[in-house]
């Protein structure tokens, strides 16, 4: 799965920004001992997720996404609104998901009938308040109930017009950012001196169980540093 967004690489760019592999899959609900996983043990839902991962890495402005919120589970729904809203290219969206529509458009253009297309501001709710009073009074000319009309979205996704959902940081957090730059430093400190004692002639001529001892915290040390890293990324893209 590292592999699979990171082309092979241990870095990837993201709306101009370069990330840590893991720290971007945590964005995407994958903790650092996961990203490791073969994509074939995933499950439906992580492939969803791996697949919204692989889709945001790739250099473009311009996203069309059809019915894009069918068969996702509630967590990547959240996370795809989440992805969108801070998207900055510009977004063609068709859906007949309301809700997802009106938490991620900035626009929408409604086929009217009769050939006409007409664009409103905001979302499907937005719309509606828009479009009803004029439908209201033309339905009920004709006899009619007033009726939804089916709706294609085009969204232009900016900084400066979509408001954020990422929770700012807590007192606690800002914290523990603040002390993540030593806390790495000390464990890459740590990670070469043990490699070097590794490395040295008389390494291997010591106890097997104090050689035991060396190699399983390097493996420690080196999974501790992946979290520090992700957290790090994870903390910087909120604060």
């Amino acid at each position: 799965m590292f592999d699979t967004v990171g082309d092979g690489r241990d870095t990837v760019t993201v709306n101009g920004q370069s990330r840590h592999v893991n720290g971007y899959l945590r964005d995407f609900l994958f903790p650092a001992e996961r990203a490791r996983s073969p994509v074939k043990s995933l499950s439906g839902g992580e492939r969803n997720r791996l697949l919204l991962a692989r889709l945001f890495t790739r250099p473009a402005n311009v996203l069309v996404l059809d019915e894009p919120t069918n068969d996702l589970d509630l967590e990547t729904l959240e996370l795809l609104e989440a992805q969108l809203v801070e998207w900055t290219g510009t977004l063609l969206l068709v859906s007949h998901d309301r809700v997802f529509l009106d938490n991620v458009v900035t626009s929408t253009i409604v086929f009217e009938g009769e050939g006409a297309v007409v664009e409103y501001v905001g979302g499907y709710a937005d719309w509606l308040r828009q479009r009803r009073p004029a439908a209201e009074t033309a339905d009920t000319s004709a006899g009619k109930k007033p009726s939804a009309r089916a709706v294609t979205v085009a969204a232009a996704n900016s900084a400066d017009q979509l408001p954020t959902v990422r929770r700012k940081l807590s007192y606690n957090e800002q914290r523990e950012l603040s002390g993540l730059p030593s806390r790495i430093e000390a464990l890459e400190a740590e990670h070469a001196r043990l490699e070097s004692a590794v490395a040295s002639p008389d390494f291997y001529k010591e106890g097997a169980e104090a050689i035991a001892q060396t190699l399983d915290r390097i493996r420690r040390v080196e999974h501790e540093l992946l979290e520090a890293y992700s957290r790090a990324d994870e903390l910087k893209e909120r604060a």
